[in-house]
């Protein structure tokens, strides 16, 4: 299986017909059909390691002030308990089985575009926000051998996130912004993840990019698990209001 890193955006991504939206969809036709998705959302941003292993998950609707269309949304997609007990031995840190959880909408606003009739198990690991960004993309290493499995490593974020800085009049984004994005694009194109796990190389822009690592880090995570020899497309490369990025990237083998 390939493994994939989208910039989710808004939610209303979930419901609205765009640019975005249309790859996504061409992505989930275009791609193997897995037998299962591994789902990296920076929306569960937890203490530590926390992974999914029951076999139902509740949608949840983690967001506020948006249209009562998006809270009727209901991913009933199943679980994959086999699939994720396999992930948690696979990891060298600790991990902790947590199903209070659910599938946030950094997770189900993009598979509802991609496999709409929710028919392929999912399980979700969380964003441990005291791990470093080496931890992170080691984590991702780890969980590589999935892909062999049928496991699409789905990371779900954005790789510029800054929301006190957000222009709801701005279609593209700030200078700093598309630095930061073409920072990134240039070094997971030109193959130096080293680079990239030392974003602050990016200069001034990196200070803009993101306050915490929530949103980056799910790319950290596709970025391990990705392979040498991956043929790499990037999708979506744009900025919009001014400081969020929605370019994604996918590692084909």
């Amino acid at each position: 299986m390939p493994t994939l890193f989208v910039g989710h955006g808004s939610p209303m991504n979930a419901i609205e017909e765009n640019q975005f939206v249309e790859e996504w969809k061409h992505i989930g036709s275009r791609i193997p059909e897995p037998k299962a998705i591994l789902a990296v959302s920076a929306h569960w941003y937890t203490k530590d390691t926390r992974i999914m292993t029951e076999e139902t998950a509740s949608t949840i609707y983690d967001m506020y002030g948006f249209p009562k269309e998006l809270y009727e949304i209901v991913y009933n997609a199943k679980g994959a308990p086999h699939f994720a007990r396999l992930a948690k031995s696979m990891i060298s840190a600790d991990v902790v089985e947590d199903n209070s959880w659910g599938y946030d909408h950094g997770t189900w606003s993009v598979l509802h575009r991609m496999y709409p009739e929710a028919d392929i198990p999912v399980f979700q690991l969380s964003v441990d926000r005291n791990a470093t960004v080496e931890q992170h993309y080691k984590i991702g290493q780890e969980l590589s051998g999935l892909r062999e499995q049928g496991v699409l490593i789905f990371g779900s974020g954005n790789v510029v996130h800054n929301l006190s800085r957000v222009n709801w009049e701005m279609e593209g984004g700030y200078s700093w912004a598309e630095e930061f994005d073409d920072y990134i694009i240039e070094n997971i194109l030109a193959r130096r993840d080293e680079a990239v796990l030392d974003y602050e190389k990016a200069g001034s822009s990196a200070q803009l990019a993101f306050p915490i690592l929530d949103h980056f880090a799910p790319l950290l995570y596709v970025l391990g698990a990705a392979k040498e020899e991956d043929e790499i497309t990037v999708f979506n490369k744009a900025c919009v209001l001014g400081s969020l990025s929605m370019t994604g990237y996918l590692f084909e083998s």
